[in-house]
């Protein structure tokens, strides 16, 4: 890692894990860290619909994984009493495995083809909690015990979140961390052999598959990193709210996880994460305009993409650290 990119990643944990927590505690606005808490595991899906866009693929079914992630967590945690901790790789090694078997056919299609299978796949995941007995239907999961501590050889990593005066800034802390090691390990993906392999999906598939790239082997290990992703964050998500139901996660929030990579901009790593903070913040600044809201907040996201079609990242005077489809 350059001098610079290190630079920028000491500024971005400074400004997250000390001065927003400062000002938090100095405007006495603890409800801030639940709202920070959000955007920060919305990010971390969001990032995983980047990657399938990173491989010329549009992914309108992340909020499916999500709530797969969170049932399961939940589930584990409720009824087996598993550790919190264990079930968020668990979660998201479960959205993988199923993403797999789930991609395997839809990513023989071309583009649009998938973009509208995914589509579906979170009003199936819907019905599902409705349907099966061990997700309590529509009454959902509640009373969900907050994580217990991690320990190593002893020593305390994390402690124990019911014994906390301040939990939510726990939650807020463990996000950000999770989030940072997201895009790092996304930038790190871009900018490896396979990242390039995958761009060259992007470009031209038939090209690719001529060089002897596997097309389809590259496809699924993608959208199952993504899977993954939104997993893990459907599974913190339940942690935080101690609850889960069939309606935790919709096709809107699909929909949401993708305007956040075209606001951001689809050719920076960073793009999700930024546009995840616009669109929940901006959301929010327009309850005011009433019945408006949803006109005025449709109409600027419109004129976005037609002025900055690469996101608003792609306004940046200074170097860009780009990582994907614009080059």
């Amino acid at each position: 890692m350059s001098t610079s990119k290190l630079l920028w990643l000491v500024g971005f944990l400074a400004v997250t894990l000390v001065a927003v927590p400062w000002l938090i505690a100095a405007t006495g606005r603890s409800d801030l860290y639940y709202t920070f808490t959000a955007v920060a595991l919305l990010a971390i899906a969001s990032g995983g619909v980047w990657l399938t866009f990173y491989i010329g693929r549009i992914n309108i079914g992340q909020a499916a994984y999500a709530l797969l992630g969170g049932y399961l967590s939940a589930i584990l945690v409720v009824r087996y009493g598993v550790s919190f901790w264990l079930t968020l790789p668990l979660a998201g090694l479960l959205c993988a495995g199923a993403s797999v078997l789930i991609g395997f056919p839809i990513l023989r299609l071309r583009g649009v083809y998938f973009a509208m299978v995914t589509l579906v796949l979170t009003e199936v995941a819907r019905l599902l909690a409705l349907a099966l007995p061990v997700t309590n239907g529509a009454k959902g999961l509640v009373s969900i015990p907050p994580p217990g501590p991690i320990t190593l050889f002893g020593v305390p990593l994390l402690p124990d979140f019911a014994t906390l005066a301040n939990p939510r800034q726990a939650f807020y802390i463990v996000a950000v961390v999770l989030m940072v090691m997201c895009y790092a390990g996304l930038y790190r993906l871009v900018h490896s052999r396979i990242g390039r392999l995958c761009l060259s999906l992007q470009q031209n598939e038939e090209l690719a598959a001529s060089i002897g790239v596997n097309v389809a082997y590259l496809r699924l290990v993608i959208y199952a990193i993504s899977s993954f992703l939104g997993g893990i964050a459907g599974a913190m998500f339940i942690a935080i709210s101690q609850s889960i139901y069939p309606s935790s996660f919709t096709t809107a929030d699909s929909i949401n996880f993708m305007l956040n990579c075209f606001l951001g901009g689809l050719g920076y790593v960073l793009g999700p994460m930024l546009g995840t903070f616009l669109l929940y913040f901006g959301w929010d600044l327009l309850f005011k305009a009433g019945q408006f809201q949803l006109l005025i907040f449709s109409s600027v996201l419109i004129i976005l993409m037609l002025v900055l079609p690469n996101g608003l990242l792609s306004l940046r005077p200074w170097k860009r650290m780009k990582g994907g489809i614009s080059g």
